[in-house]
């Protein structure tokens, strides 16, 4: 039972670690809190819900959200990342304050 606790303890830890190595990326647009509209143009996305965030990762990735002109912008940065790194991203976005 400990170990099964200790590991569960250990995802846990590395997932946030994951949320926070995937937003690097992003913060150099977003500010390290999600408080900058990116480039001038996009909403501030710190107080975002995870399922807000996910589900626009997921338009951009589609190719069928286009907000204030950003869609090509973010479908190349959303290319790359799996459902599961768009789960634990916007689960670390949702997270920022």
């Amino acid at each position: 039972m400990k170990m099964l606790l200790a590991i569960l303890g250990l995802s846990v830890m590395l997932s946030a670690a994951d949320g926070g190595a995937l937003y690097q990326k992003c913060a150099a647009c977003h500010g390290l809190k999600g408080e900058k509209a990116a480039l001038g143009k996009s909403e501030v996305i710190s107080g975002w819900s995870s399922a807000k965030t996910l589900e626009a990762l997921k338009g951009y990735k589609a190719g069928t959200r286009n907000t204030k002109g950003m869609g090509a912008i973010m479908k190349g940065q959303t290319a790359t990342l799996s459902d599961g790194d768009m789960k634990t991203l916007a689960d670390h976005i949702s997270g920022l304050k």
